[in-house]
């Protein structure tokens, strides 16, 4: 098999790096170290073609039993169109449904059209019964 899924950490720069160049906003090295080490579960994908090269990542977070988030679902654009954004989330369902009690809320924000690849995991719109918000901390 051309790549490797695997529930490894994510090393602070790789996953710095992932994001902004998948077009995410970047995040400063204290952020990414405590954020990675406090995740429930991390999906990393690697190129065995090309090096053993990252390629792909996506993060649960939360308290792991009443809420958690789908977050930092990323494949670089040279490898995206492939399904590899499907193989994070199905990485990710997985571990949902072996580890998560039933009750445990999932959420995620979907960027752009990437609803459409979170429906096909049961992921629904919630609005207009709820509205997604966000704050980001400024320096």
């Amino acid at each position: 098999m051309r790549y490797i899924v695997s529930y490894d950490l994510i090393e602070p720069d790789d996953y710095i790096n992932m994001r902004v160049t998948c077009g995410l906003s970047s995040k400063t090295t204290m952020a990414a170290v405590i954020g990675i080490a406090n995740s429930l579960c991390c999906v990393s994908i690697y190129d065995t073609e090309n090096d053993n090269k990252f390629i792909g990542m996506g993060r649960l977070v939360g308290d792991g039993g009443c809420h958690c988030q789908v977050v930092d679902i990323c494949v670089l654009p040279e490898y995206q169109g492939q399904g590899l954004g499907k193989l994070v989330m199905t990485k990710l369902t997985e571990f949902i449904n072996d580890n998560l009690p039933e009750s445990c809320y999932v959420n995620l924000i979907a960027d752009g059209e990437a609803h459409k690849l979170y429906a096909q995991y049961g992921f629904n719109d919630v609005w207009p019964a709820s509205r997604g918000m966000g704050y980001t901390k400024k320096g």
